[in-house]
């Protein structure tokens, strides 16, 4: 299953840090996205693009995991000449990991 099946993005970025909360639709479903999002799977899952440490904050009431990757971004948007460097787009990558 693709993890866009069980839960959406919302992203955000600062300079260079990338920050991916994802969102379980069913509250049913927060059990599996903790058990099979984890910082190592997502941090293998961008070793090609995030460099620094990645960490995850669990959001229990909000059935969501909160995902803090630095030297995400290529030195930071508007340093990058990477043609889209935003979490927009990491987000939208990290919705087709397979869990």
């Amino acid at each position: 299953m693709l993890l866009h099946e069980i839960a959406h993005c919302r992203t955000g970025d600062k300079g260079n840090i990338s920050v991916i909360s994802v969102i379980a639709y069913d509250k049913n479903d927060f059990e599996l996205l903790k058990e099979k999002v984890t910082i190592e799977k997502v941090r293998d899952y961008f070793k090609d693009i995030v460099k620094g440490p990645v960490n995850r904050y669990t959001l229990d009431n909000i059935a969501a995991l909160n995902f803090v990757m630095e030297d995400a971004l290529g030195g930071g948007v508007t340093r990058s000449l990477a043609l889209d460097k935003h979490g927009k787009t990491l987000s939208g990558a990290l919705l087709e990991m397979e869990i």
